[in-house]
């Protein structure tokens, strides 16, 4: 059999594979052992799973694939970032990254291929959106970080931000399938409050997070809280308006209790102004939020300059005077291109 005809053994549920082996006239329990092979173990490959006999290995390999990930070039920052260009089985390439700091490893995971919006500072914007990446391919992202952070960091992953390539929420289903897995005891068991979900501002899809009860964090990439000058940053704003975004954040608090994360750039000549302050405040005072301020990572052209530190300590200011609390991120990893916006598939 062609392993183009072969159906993806991981698309199928512990029930489905229990339930393969029960018509064969064999032991349910099989279904489990290769379960917990795909899914806890991260097994590439049948043969890897040497507590089954080599006779049913050779009959899932006739029938099946598991079409994982490969890490095809990777890069290490002098600040020891790591940059994976990820090779998935179609031939189509996605970036992830690695974050370390004295306290935390974080998995910078990516979701699409390429970009669903349009936001014109970052560089995955610029690539055609050519699919929706499975779960499967989601969850393998973070077992390869995992590995590289116990083998270059000597500690496990500790976090997961969908921060990546890709909108999150113009891929609800798979991400959500993949944080399952990620948090699941058959899985890697993490706790699903270190994971955050940025997105740009997908009102109808963050309504329906809240509906679901999700338990991870979700953070807004905003960088302006004036209509006009977000749709001009970011054009998709006409579409899912600030005015929409709000509501929607406002029902989001109303279910889940849970702070609001503002992702935020500031620009020279773009959103460095009072008004631009004064427009987040009062964006954030619905509900208890945080203000990460984010060092601009450039793309190779002059549309966007990073503004001063004048400009950053009146934000910072403003939104201490209002309780709000605000963090300045420097970035990571610029030196390869693994800075925030910066996932192009250079590599």
């Amino acid at each position: 059999m062609d392993s183009i005809q072969k159906k993806d053994i991981r698309a199928l549920s512990r029930e489905e594979l229990r339930s393969f082996f029960l018509e064969r006239g064999d032991q349910a329990y099989r279904g489990d052992q290769i379960y917990e092979w795909l899914w806890k173990k991260g097994a590439h490959s049948f043969e890897d799973m040497t507590n089954l006999s080599k006779e049913i290995r050779a009959m899932l390999e006739e029938q099946y694939v598991i079409n994982h990930i490969e890490v095809d070039h990777m890069q290490r920052s002098k600040d020891g970032t790591i940059k994976n260009a990820v090779r998935l089985h179609d031939g189509l390439t996605v970036e992830s990254v690695l974050i370390p700091t004295s306290k935390r490893t974080t998995a910078c995971v990516s979701s699409q291929v390429g970009c669903s919006l349009d936001c014109k500072f970052c560089a995955t914007s610029r690539l055609k959106r050519m699919r929706n990446l499975n779960p499967d391919e989601i969850y393998d992202q973070v077992v390869a970080i995992d590995r590289q952070s116990r083998l270059y960091h000597n500690r496990p992953l500790s976090n997961i931000v969908f921060m990546g390539m890709g909108e999150p929420l113009m891929n609800y289903k798979n991400v959500l399938k993949a944080i399952d897995k990620i948090t699941g005891d058959e899985g890697l068991g993490m706790s699903p409050k270190r994971i955050t979900v940025s997105t740009s501002g997908v009102p109808k899809m963050i309504r329906k997070m809240a509906d679901e009860g999700v338990k991870f964090k979700l953070a807004v990439s905003l960088h302006s809280a004036i209509e006009d000058i977000r749709t001009s940053i970011m054009p998709f704003n006409a579409t899912f308006t600030l005015t929409d975004l709000r509501e929607s954040l406002e029902y989001w608090y109303a279910k889940t209790k849970s702070r609001i994360t503002y992702e935020y750039v500031v620009w020279e000549g773009i959103n460095d102004q009072q008004k631009d302050v004064d427009a987040l405040v009062k964006f954030c005072r619905f509900a208890p939020a945080k203000v990460n301020l984010i060092e601009y990572n450039p793309i190779d052209d002059g549309d966007f300059k990073q503004a001063g530190d004048a400009a950053i300590d009146m934000y910072v200011q403003a939104l201490e005077a209002e309780g709000i609390t605000v963090t300045v991120r420097r970035s990571r990893g610029k030196d390869i291109d693994a800075a925030c916006g910066q996932l192009a598939n250079k590599s």
